[in-house]
């Protein structure tokens, strides 16, 4: 029974929303800002629904018509988010309204079949690891941001390029444990350079993800510390990056790194400062 309602929370994407829901408290804690309480509502129940609909339901008619119960389950629990997060939209001001909605495109664009000779944007060679980082970067830095402040900062521009760097190394294993799967004519970046010079690139995305921390106007010495023990993260997980990986790997431990990022900044803010 355990290990089922721990698969449930894996499969119905709880557990990827609880990593985007802590990035966003990440960039409240960077940035000393309060972000309002709707919107980590409709961010972690929106990434719910939205994460469910791309990996069940990449054809619309797909979605509707499931016939596996376990699916339909996860079908019914998305649609109650999707309904929780639609409702915190009239709570959300119009600039983040507009953002949401080019997030929203940006997603459509990556799952919906919209392109002649393209089923999506999923399908063009190397673009999908960048729309994903990108629209995480957005969702978990820019929204929360605009929803606060007046204007992008340069401080908000770096912590952004910062988190963009952050997820294309998350995603390392996860395009690592999909090579065996994925359409050759995918093209992702393990099917185009092989699994050892993907996890090289992964270092080259974790040094720039640490760089960058030294380009903020006021950096302090508990912000480089928690920066730094993230980087260590990070640089273990790829070692540990293997073509066979076993079950949870990626769908666990990795989509648990932001959430042990938060856990260390949490306590830092507690025990240091």
């Amino acid at each position: 029974m355990i290990k089922k309602i721990f698969d449930f929370y894996l499969d119905a994407s709880i557990h990827v929303a609880l990593a985007i829901f802590s990035l966003v408290h990440v960039t409240a804690l960077t940035l000393n800002i309060n972000v309002p309480f709707e919107l980590y509502c409709f961010i972690f129940f929106g990434s719910i629904s939205c994460y469910n609909f791309i990996k069940f339901g990449v054809e619309a008619e797909k979605y509707i018509l499931v016939s596996n119960t376990y699916q339909k389950n996860i079908q019914f629990f998305s649609l109650g988010c999707l309904l929780v997060a639609a409702y915190q939209l009239f709570f959300l001001s119009e600039k983040v309204l507009i953002s949401l909605f080019v997030l929203a495109a940006i997603t459509g664009l990556y799952a919906l079949p919209v392109l002649p000779r393209h089923k999506n944007f999923r399908s063009f060679s190397g673009l999908k690891i960048l729309i994903v980082a990108a629209v995480w970067a957005g969702a978990t830095v820019v929204l929360p941001s605009i929803s606060v402040l007046n204007e992008i900062s340069w401080n908000i521009k770096v912590e952004t390029l910062q988190r963009f760097f952050f997820v294309l190394v998350l995603l390392v294993p996860f395009e690592i444990r999909d090579l065996k799967y994925d359409n050759v004519a995918l093209k992702t970046l393990p099917q185009r350079v092989g699994f050892k010079r993907t996890i090289v690139i992964g270092y080259l995305w974790a040094i720039f993800f640490y760089t960058l921390t030294f380009l903020k106007l006021d950096v302090d010495l508990n912000y480089i510390a928690v920066k730094t023990i993230v980087f260590i993260i990070l640089m273990v997980m790829l070692y540990k990056t293997e073509l066979d990986q076993k079950r949870y790997f990626s769908s666990f431990w990795v989509e648990a790194i932001p959430l042990f990022w938060w856990l260390v900044f949490l306590l830092s803010k507690k025990y240091i400062i």
